[in-house]
C-alpha cells in the first residue's frame, strides 16, 4: 500500500505527539480509530463514572471517523478496555445507545491500568468506508 493510500487524522489527545500516534488512520477501505478515552484536551470528562467515560470515548471516536466522513453507522468492529469487572454494564449500556442500531463485532477486555489512573475506559472502534473512499 502506498503512503498515498493512507491518511492519519490527529485529535487533542495530551498523548499523540509524546507518543507519535494519530487518532484515526484511513487505509483502503478501513478507518482505525485506537487509544480513545474521555479525555478530550487536558480535561476528563466523567471521572469516575465509566457509563459518562465510555459515552465521551465513543463520540470522540465518531468523531474522529467524520474527518472521513464515516458516522457510527459506518463502524463494523469496537474494542472497549475496562479497568474494573463491576463496570461491564455501564459500558455496555453506553455502548448498546451507540451501537445497537449497527451491531458491529465488539470485544470487551478488563485491563490493568492506563497511562492515567483516572481513566476507567478506552475504546477503539473500526469503520468500513468502501471502494467508493479509496
Amino acid at each position: 500500500m502506498t503512503s498515498e493510500a493512507v491518511r492519519r487524522v490527529q485529535s487533542q489527545s495530551p498523548w499523540e505527539e509524546s507518543f507519535g500516534f494519530a487518532r484515526a488512520v484511513a487505509a483502503g477501505d478501513r478507518v482505525l480509530v485506537a487509544g480513545t478515552t474521555s479525555f478530550r484536551g487536558e480535561v476528563l470528562y466523567g471521572e469516575g463514572d465509566p457509563y459518562e467515560q465510555a459515552k465521551v470515548a465513543f463520540t470522540s471516536a465518531i468523531e474522529a471517523l467524520g474527518e472521513f466522513g464515516l458516522g457510527a453507522e459506518s463502524v463494523i468492529r469496537t474494542r472497549m478496555f475496562l479497568t474494573h469487572l463491576r463496570d461491564v454494564d455501564e459500558v455496555g449500556r453506553a455502548h448498546k445507545e451507540i451501537f445497537d442500531a449497527v451491531r458491529p463485532v465488539s470485544t470487551l477486555l478488563v485491563v490493568e491500568g492506563f497511562v492515567d489512573p483516572r481513566i476507567l475506559v478506552e475504546v477503539e472502534v473500526e469503520a468500513f468506508r468502501g471502494a467508493e473512499h479509496t
